[in-house]
C-alpha cells in the first residue's frame, strides 16, 4: 500500500473525493480494501499480539500514523451505568478497554506523535475521563499504554472558540454539511473504534454507525437551540431520529422525506462518513450484545470471539455484517434491515467502498470459519 504522507486537510479531501455524488448507482468502481479477521476468544493479554498481527496484515500502522496526530472515535454509547445482567459495559455495548489500550500502544510503537480519544458521552459535558470513571474504568490504563494520550468530550464546543464545519462533498443525503467539535478536524488520521452490534435504526452498529456519536448534542440534540447551539448538551439526538425539527444552523435538504429513523439515520451517518472520512476501522467483537446498541430488557450477552480491522469503512462493515450471519447485499425487509435501509448500500452508492464480498480480500480467518450467527444466538 502507498504511504500516505499528507496534511490533515489533504487526507480529509482525498478520503472524501471518492464520494462524487450520492445519486450515482453502485458500480464496479466503488473502492475496495482488504479486511483482517481474527478469532480472539477473550480479553486480556492476547488482544495486543492479535491486533499487531492484524495491523501487519493490512500493511502496518507506521506508514499511516508516523509523526501524525491520530484521533480515535470510541463507541461508548448510552449511559455509563447501563448494564445487562451486571455485565460491565466493555463486555457488552462498549468497546472494551483492553482493545482501546492495545490500539493506543501499537499506535505509539508505530510512531504516532499524538493520540486523542474522542467521544460524545450521553447528555454530558464532563471530561471524558470522568465519564469513563463512572463506568468503573481507570483512564490511567490508557495514558500508561502510550505517550501523549489526550481525551476530549466532543458533545459540545469544549475549549475551542467555534465548531468545525464539515461539508459533504457534492452534497449529502440529509444535510449539505455537519458542524462538529474541532477535534475531528485537528487530526491527521481518523480511526473508528467500534463494537460488533445490531442497531434498531441502522441494522448494524459498526464503524460507520459509530460516527453518529460525532454529532454534538448542543447542535443535534433534543435540548439544542433552534437557531444557535446551546452551551451545554442536554438529552440525546432524538431530533435526528425523528426529523421533528432542524438542528441548530442547518436546514434539511428534503423536508418531505420519511420521518422515520430507519430512513434517516443510515443517510445521516453516510453523510458524516463522507464529510469526515475514516482511515482505519477496528471492530471489537470479542463480546457484545444482541438488539443493541444499548442494553434493553430482551438483550442477550454474546461471545463471538472476533476482532476485525480494515482501512475502508464499507468493506470492513460488510465483512462484519457477514460475520454476524447477515448478507451485506440485502436491504430493507430482510434481516437485519427489516424496517431500515442498508447503510452499506447507501455508502457504496456514494462511492465510499464496496459491500460486495466477492470484491473484498479477507485476510486471516475466513468468514465461513469465523461466522457467529446473531439470529441463531437470539431467535426472534
Amino acid at each position: 500500500m502507498p504511504t500516505p504522507h499528507y496534511s490533515r486537510r489533504t487526507l480529509i479531501s482525498a478520503g472524501a473525493a471518492a464520494a462524487l455524488t450520492v445519486v450515482r448507482p453502485a458500480s464496479a468502481l466503488a473502492p475496495t480494501a482488504p479486511v483482517s479477521v481474527a478469532r480472539c476468544p477473550s480479553y486480556g493479554s492476547g488482544v495486543l499480539p492479535q491486533l499487531q498481527t492484524m495491523f501487519d496484515q493490512l500493511g502496518g500502522l507506521s506508514r499511516l500514523v508516523k509523526g501524525k496526530t491520530v484521533a480515535i472515535k470510541l463507541n461508548l454509547t448510552g449511559r455509563a451505568d447501563s448494564r445487562i445482567h451486571h455485565i460491565p459495559a466493555g463486555r457488552a455495548q462498549w468497546v472494551h478497554p483492553d482493545v482501546i489500550a492495545a490500539t493506543l500502544h501499537l499506535l505509539d510503537r508505530a510512531g504516532a506523535h499524538r493520540l486523542r480519544l474522542l467521544e460524545s458521552p450521553w447528555s454530558s459535558a464532563e471530561p471524558l475521563q470522568e465519564f469513563m470513571s463512572w463506568a468503573d474504568w481507570d483512564p490511567h490504563m490508557f495514558t500508561s499504554a502510550a505517550r501523549r494520550v489526550e481525551f476530549e468530550n466532543t458533545n459540545f464546543l469544549g475549549p475551542a472558540r467555534h465548531y468545525s464545519r464539515f461539508q459533504v462533498p457534492g452534497g449529502g443525503y440529509m444535510f449539505d454539511g455537519y458542524d462538529m467539535n474541532r477535534a475531528y478536524e485537528d487530526c491527521d488520521v481518523f480511526f473508528s473504534l467500534a463494537k460488533l452490534k445490531e442497531s434498531p435504526a441502522a441494522g448494524v452498529t459498526l464503524s460507520i454507525k459509530n460516527l453518529f456519536g460525532c454529532l454534538p448534542a448542543t447542535i443535534y440534540g433534543d435540548g439544542a437551540g433552534e437557531k444557535e447551539p446551546s452551551k451545554w448538551p442536554r438529552g440525546g439526538r432524538g431530533i435526528m431520529h425523528s426529523g421533528s425539527r432542524n438542528p441548530s444552523g442547518w436546514k434539511e435538504k428534503h423536508p418531505a422525506s420519511p420521518r422515520e429513523p430507519g430512513y434517516r439515520i443510515p443517510r445521516i451517518i453516510v453523510d458524516v462518513a463522507r464529510a469526515r472520512p475514516i482511515h482505519l476501522a477496528v471492530i471489537d467483537g470479542i463480546e457484545t450484545i444482541t438488539r443493541g446498541p444499548t442494553p434493553r430488557r430482551d438483550t442477550k450477552h454474546l461471545k463471538p470471539g472476533l476482532l476485525i480491522a480494515g482501512m475502508n469503512c464499507v468493506t470492513t462493515d460488510a465483512v462484519c455484517t457477514a460475520l454476524m450471519g447477515y448478507d451485506p447485499m440485502s436491504d430493507r425487509g430482510t434481516p437485519p434491515f427489516e424496517t431500515r435501509d442498508n447503510t452499506m448500500r447507501l455508502a457504496e452508492e456514494a462511492g465510499l467502498g464496496t459491500r460486495d464480498l466477492r470484491k473484498i480480500e479477507v485476510i486471516g480467518d475466513s468468514i465461513a470459519s469465523a461466522v457467529f450467527d446473531f439470529r441463531k444466538a437470539d431467535p426472534r
